[in-house]
Parts: structure tokens; C-alpha cells; sequence
């Protein structure tokens, strides 16, 4: 069978469905392909933490209220705690009161959420399937592409009745993970990235962990011996299923690999327990920014591209700001109003963001080995005084892992060649702290609406020129200037004083990503402005 359509993407994961999501609601069509049926990870949970910035895409797109439901209870403790063992010594206690449920946040109106995949892929399948412009196909087998000037042509398999299909699309997206066979078919990344460990999920089902031991409720335990972190116990849906990470050396297991999952569940508690075991899975950390992530009509996003330790939670969320990324720059050179500098752009401005994740977590990682402290377990007055000291570092530095609201919502497109630089000085970048700006590059802030809405609501299919204040100029230039290239634009008055004040300028420019491209106080050359931005010049 010969099929045509014009974005292929390939896995169905979390970022080939955001993706897929992202451009059925622009009303693009496409086709998802993923050998596997996935729903969820129910023998392996993958990413847990759903921050900020994820949950404004899904606001967006209208499931951040199935999120919630589905993920952690809003009543569930956020706390992390490192720990000599659940019975043992508490070394330090970092608390998240912002996370989860419907906390209040000042810079934004989506706290982040715990929702593992195993809940968080249905939602996003539910949700794109109800497009009609996208067709998903579980099953089927991506087998090799060939690309040509003007479209990409792809062998795929069904691999339930074995037919094999010929896909012509305009544009292929690789969402296919780390171990991705496009990547292999384009010749890069042939090691797949630098080792950092070799660790193993135990996974399994226990009722009220919580009540044998005494530090209470949390939803990540750091299990330290006198050489550092060498087991993490999560919280998988603030109940009864959870998951022990055994972080391991170099080496990297076998599948089939049996180790004594009764001991050392036992050892972490402090002591037996009941408990069901649904898998013990062997996998690898990984550091990997590839060298590009466009191949003429090839993209790649998520784990294809970029691969870090979930040390803060950035991989999964990382990649959905890649989807976002493409997604409106798809759909506007499908739409034909892109300039050819608008596709090349999704690189200039996402991987620098990998580049600087993916360095971030390495930190948190290796800040979990130290020199050998052996009295750090010892109930003695040298034991307390070495977990006082450490209590005190991992308060200094480590903490930055788990509070990074920085990360999640601070990166900007400062040198992006579709945005225009307006001469200020935008906040200096920090992990831990986030500021919100215009500046051309950052996220457009949000300010809190009449009726519960936010200002972020406003942006998402088409470009927007807010106007801030009664007295802000007309805008007629710039939508005639758009109008004649067929850019979607949309005009909004804003004559709030916390919204002029967030917004700092008279006029600001935001994107359908919710970025700013351009702010000032009076209009540029219209032409100009709408040329740069669409990626004309």
C-alpha cells in the first residue's frame, strides 16, 4: 500500500505524541507509527515529573485537568529526603509545597505535577486521537527512508498482518528514542553517547509503604551510604506502587540478570515487608547532545536528539519543548506562509536548551558520589556531625535538582535567527530561579485574567501583538504586513496594570509558542518585523 501524508512521525512515546497532539490541534495532518502498543509503561515506568512548562502545553491543549486527575493526589507531599535508609538517619529534608495539585504560583497558573508515563502517555494518545487530521498506527514498524528535494519517502511494517507500506510524507520526525534506527540509517551518533551508569529499576506494588518506618510521606528517598546515593525509592503514584532505582557502576547488565530484590528492598526499609513485584529492568544513563537536529527534511526530537540522566526530571520535558517547537513550524511551512530560515531555526533554538539540560543533570549525578565517609551511617556523635555537614551541602547544592524552576521555564531563543533583539538586558539564566520577562527570546509572562484565565491563554495558533495600555500604538502596519505573506496574526489589547508591568513595553510580539520575537514601545518596518519572524530573512 502507498500512503501519503504530510508529517510521518515516528515512535509513540511522549514526544512523538506531543507532537502529534500539537499538530492535530493546528489541524495539520499527520501519521504516528511506533512498533509497539504502547499504552503506557505498565512492566517499566519511565518519567515521573511533569513540570511547569509541560503543564502550560497541556493547558493549552486542554488535558492539564486529566493530568491532575490521573497523576499523584494534590494531597500527596511532594517532599524529598536523602536518608541512610527508611528506618535509618535522616540526612537532609527538602520540601515542594509549589508542586502538585492546584498550588498557587506567582509566575505561573500550572504548579508542576507528578504523572508518571504509564498515566501520562493515554492521556496524550486519548487526546490526539480526537483530531481527526491524525491517524495513529501501533504495530508498525519503521524500516529505512530515502529523501529527496521535495519529499521523504519511508518503508514501514505492519507486524501484525506483515504487509509492508510506502509512506510519502513532506517531512519525517524521528521521536524514536535513543536507540533510534533513523539516526543509524543517517550515519550519527553511532555510540549512542557517553555511559554515565549502568543502574536497575526494581519495580513494585506495596500498600502504605509509608507506615513502616517514621520519616513520613515523600515521593523521591535518596538511600546514602559512606561513599554516596546508591539507591532511589519513588513514589510512583503517591499510593502503593513505587520504584527502586539501584544506581550500579560502569557495567552494563544483562535482560535476565536476577539479583536479590527481597534484600535489598529490605535493606532500604529497614525491614520486611509485603510486597508484589511487577519487574526488575536494567537500563543506561546516557550523555548525548547530536550534532544536529535537522537532516533536510529529517527532525529529531526528544531522546533521538538528546539523552541525559533523569537527575531532575529534564529528559521527558526537554523533548516536549522540542515538539512544541516543531509542531507550529511544521504547520507553518505546511501552511505555506514559512520562510526557509523557519525550519532551521528549530535547531538553533533547541539545542542549545539540550545542550545546557543535559550538563545540568550530569551535575546532579555526580554530585551523588563523594569521598568515603564510613561514620555517615554510625549512631555516634561523628555520625551526626558528618550528616550535619553533608545535610548542609546537599542544602547548598544539590537541593538545585529538585527545585529548578529555572530550568523548566527560563530558557530562552535570545540567539535565535527568527527573533529580534531589543537591546535590553534580559534576567541573567539560573537553574534554581525564574524570573519572568519579555525580553525577545523568553516565554511570555503570564498574568492572571478575569475569570480564572491566564495571559498565556491567548497564544498558541497564531502570533500575537499585544498591545499594553490604552495609549499603546496602532498596530494596522503589522497585520497588513502579515495579511500579504498569509501569517496568521492576531491583535490583543491589554490595559491591566500587572499585565503592562510584566510586559514592560507598549508592544510585545509573541509567537504561537508562547515566545516573545519582538518588543518595543513604538512599530518597527512592518514588513521587516513579519519578514524575520516568519523566517524570510
Amino acid at each position: 500500500m502507498n500512503l501519503e501524508t504530510p508529517v510521518l512521525i515516528i515512535g509513540g512515546g511522549p514526544v512523538g505524541l506531543a507532537l502529534a497532539l500539537d499538530l492535530g490541534w493546528r489541524g495539520v495532518e499527520c501519521l504516528l507509527v511506533d512498533e509497539l502498543e504502547r499504552d503506557g509503561y505498565r512492566t517499566h515506568p519511565r518519567a515521573n515529573l511533569i513540570n511547569s512548562r509541560t503543564m502550560e502545553f497541556c493547558r493549552r491543549w486542554g488535558v492539564a485537568g486529566r493530568v491532575k486527575e490521573v497523576g499523584t493526589p494534590p494531597d500527596y507531599p511532594h517532599t524529598a529526603m536523602y536518608v541512610t535508609g527508611m528506618r535509618g538517619h535522616l540526612i537532609a529534608r527538602i520540601e515542594r509545597p509549589a508542586h502538585g495539585g492546584g498550588k498557587r504560583i506567582a509566575f505561573t497558573p500550572e504548579p508542576p505535577q507528578r504523572c508518571n508515563q504509564i498515566w501520562f502517555d493515554p492521556v496524550l494518545r486519548e487526546r490526539a486521537e480526537e483530531f481527526p487530521s491524525v491517524k495513529l498506527r501501533y504495530r508498525w514498524r519503521f524500516d529505512s527512508f530515502a529523501q529527496d528535494e521535495g519529499s521523504v519517502t519511508s518503508s514501514v511494517t505492519d507486524t501484525t498482518t506483515g504487509e509492508t507500506h510506502a509512506v510519502r510524507s513532506a517531512y519525517l520526525a524521528a521521536c524514536c528514542g535513543g536507540r533510534s534506527p533513523i539516526r543509524r540509517q543517517l550515519g550519527i551518533d553511532a555510540n549512542e553517547g557517553e555511559v554515565l551508569g549502568a543502574p536497575m529499576s526494581v519495580y513494585f506494588r506495596a500498600k502504605d509503604l509509608w507506615s513502616y518506618h517514621d520519616k513520613g510521606k515523600g515521593v523521591l528517598h535518596f538511600i546514602v551510604g559512606p561513599t554516596g546515593v546508591w539507591a532511589t525509592l519513588n513514589s510512583l503514584n503517591g499510593g502503593d506502587l513505587w520504584r527502586v532505582t539501584l544506581h550500579g557502576g560502569a557495567k552494563v547488565h544483562g535482560a535476565s540478570e536476577a539479583i536479590d530484590h527481597k534484600s535489598i528492598l529490605a535493606r532500604i526499609v529497614g525491614c520486611e515487608f509485603l510486597y508484589e513485584l511487577i519487574s526488575i529492568t536494567p537500563w543506561v544513563r546516557r550523555k548525548l547532545v547530536t550534532a544536529s537536529y535537522r537532516h533536510g527534511r529529517v527532525f529529531l526530537a526528544g531522546d533521538c536528539a538528546h539523552q541525559n540522566t533523569p537527575t531532575g526530571g529534564y529528559g521527558m520535558n526537554t523533548g516536549m519543548g522540542d515538539a512544541v517547537d516543531l509542531g507550529w513550524k511544521l504547520a507553518a511551512a505546511l501552511q505555506g506562509w514559512a520562510g526557509p530560515g523557519l525550519l532551521d531555526s528549530y535547531d538553533a533554538e533547541r539545542r542549545p536548551v539540550a545542550l545546557r539540560n543535559v550538563e545540568e543533570a550530569t551535575r546532579n549525578f555526580q554530585l551523588r558520589s563523594f569521598a568515603a565517609v564510613p561514620e555517615l551511617v554510625e549512631a555516634t556523635h561523628a555520625g551526626d556531625a558528618a550528616r550535619k555537614k553533608l545535610g548542609d551541602e546537599i542544602a547548598r547544592s544539590t537541593a538545585r535538582e529538585l527545585l529548578s524552576d529555572g530550568i523548566a521555564m527560563g530558557y530562552r531563543y535570545d540567539d535565535s535567527p527568527i527573533v529580534c533583539a531589543d537591546g535590553g538586558t534580559p534576567p541573567p539564566l539560573s537553574v534554581t530561579d525564574y524570573a519572568q520577562t519579555s525580553s525577545s527570546g523568553a516565554r511570555a509572562p503570564h498574568v492572571p485574567l478575569a475569570g480564572g484565565g491566564s495571559t498565556l491563554d491567548l497564544f498558541g495558533k497564531s502570533f500575537v501583538m499585544l498591545r499594553l495600555g490604552r495609549e499603546a500604538p496602532g498596530v494596522a502596519p503589522v497585520e497588513e504586513a502579515a495579511k500579504r505573506r498569509g501569517v496568521p496574526l492576531e491583535t490583543a489589547t491589554l490595559d491591566d496594570a500587572a499585565a503592562c508591568s510584566a510586559y514592560e513595553k507598549k508592544l510585545v510580539l509573541v509567537r504561537p509558542d508562547g515566545h516573545v520575537a519582538w518588543r518595543g514601545d513604538a512599530l518597527p518596518e512592518a514588513d521587516a518585523l513579519i519578514a524575520r519572524v516568519s523566517g524570510w530573512i
